[in-house]
């Protein structure tokens, strides 16, 4: 039976005196300054003040030790015997690298016949790896990850077939392995691939309910909402966001529910329903401003300021208020400023998209915010933004006669000359 960790736990609100997120983020800065950048975010301080983490993997350990003077004993965790060190260290060598634009999982693919031994050490680095993915999408784009992702989720499903670990750990590993699901999946969709995105959510689903875990399942839940705005099924995407949030309404989160309400929304601005959309773009926007908990999800950190107006001017387009729209993903862009370029890239394209279907299209503005869109080429390797650009050329095309427009055309024939 896991034992909480109270010690560390005091060290945090009684001496730093902070929230688990603020704590995360303490220790990243420390981290960078001290030379040694780790990854941790809430989810990371709750393992270790729930006992699922007994002890944190050696950059961890390094860490707290020149932020308080404390061995590992002291700030209530289990020191780890010779051979756990051993092991952590294979751990290292044969996980995740993590460095410029790239994240890969390249754990060892043979298992011995009788299976290793897993530990926290093996969780944690789930659940590092799927934060990592998340990260390198968030600011590059998903084309270079989706196979880096399903090496990890081949990896993580080696280990529950092979490997031997006591029944509270297998849930928690079923659970991150649900997670590496959901994130591969997200890859797989931006990628163009929706029928692996249905695959791959679906086994976390079967994951979540294997495991017992409901915020699994209403994250898989929300994915398949988003996915089936991508292939056209607004039926769908209503009722799997409805289940999410009946999923999430008693784990303590506005922000999720918001972001849930606002797929409900897009659900019904895909099937012309005016009234239940702007129903559940008001209840979005009234949960959003309920604020942050410590109950969000780490994954939810893109959900900003920016992307709830961004998601609202997607449903105005969809009802056909293009001028709405237009307005919204302007101020979508101006409140990204330098952050989540992907996204920004995202939704720069669908502004030079509403500045050229409005009812009298500014031709101008289409093609500067176009010729912006473009500019994220080659930092942004995703190959959602490749197909809008192709869905702005083919919108401005009629205008070809027109010189703004003819200028970016060639602009963009000679940035992707396969176009």
């Amino acid at each position: 039976m896991r034992k909480p960790n109270n010690a560390f736990r005091r060290l945090r609100e009684e001496e730093w005196k902070m929230g688990r997120r603020e704590a995360a983020e303490f220790l990243v800065k420390q981290s960078i300054e001290h030379g040694e950048p780790v990854h941790c975010v809430t989810r990371t301080i709750a393992t270790w003040e729930d006992g699922t983490t007994a002890c944190p993997s050696p950059p961890y350990r390094r860490l707290l030790h020149k932020i308080t003077g404390r061995t590992v004993a002291q700030l209530g965790f289990t020191p780890p015997t010779s051979e756990t060190a051993e092991s952590e260290d294979d751990m290292r060598r044969r996980t995740m690298l993590l460095g410029t634009g790239a994240s890969l999982l390249t754990a060892a693919r043979r298992t011995p016949s009788n299976g290793p031994a897993l530990g926290s050490v093996h969780l944690q680095q789930l659940r590092d790896t799927e934060h990592a993915l998340y990260a390198q999408d968030r600011d590059h784009g998903s084309a270079e990850l989706s196979r880096q992702a399903a090496r990890a989720l081949a990896t993580a499903h080696t280990w529950l077939r092979h490997g031997s670990y006591t029944e509270p750990l297998g849930r928690h590993l079923q659970s991150a392995t649900g997670n590496l699901s959901v994130a591969a999946g997200w890859l797989a969709l931006d990628s163009g691939r929706p029928h692996d995105a249905r695959s791959l959510y679906t086994e976390a689903l079967a994951s979540a309910r294997y495991a017992d875990d409901p915020r699994l399942e209403a994250h898989a839940f929300a994915c398949l909402s988003l996915l089936a705005h991508a292939t056209g099924r607004p039926h769908e995407a209503v009722t799997t966001a409805q289940a999410a949030q009946c999923l999430v309404s008693p784990l303590g989160s506005p922000r999720w529910l918001s972001l849930l309400a606002m797929r409900e929304a897009r659900g019904w601005a895909l099937q012309g329903d005016h009234a239940l959309t702007d129903q559940a773009l008001i209840h979005a926007h009234n949960l959003y401003a309920q604020g942050p908990r410590d109950a969000d999800p780490d994954w939810l950190t893109f959900y900003v300021p920016a992307e709830l107006a961004g998601l609202e001017s997607l449903c105005r387009a969809d009802l056909g208020q293009h001028e709405r729209a237009t307005a919204g993903a302007e101020q979508t862009v101006m409140l990204f400023a330098d952050s989540h370029p992907r996204n920004q890239a995202l939704y720069t394209a669908d502004l030079a998209l509403h500045h050229a279907r409005k009812t009298n299209p500014d031709l101008d503005a289409a093609a500067d915010a176009a010729h912006r869109t473009l500019a994220y080429l080659p930092d942004v390797r995703s190959e959602r933004l490749l197909r809008s650009l192709r869905d702005i050329a083919g919108t401005l095309k009629p205008h070809h006669r027109t010189r703004v427009v003819a200028d970016y055309l060639d602009t963009y024939r000679a940035a992707l000359p396969a176009a």
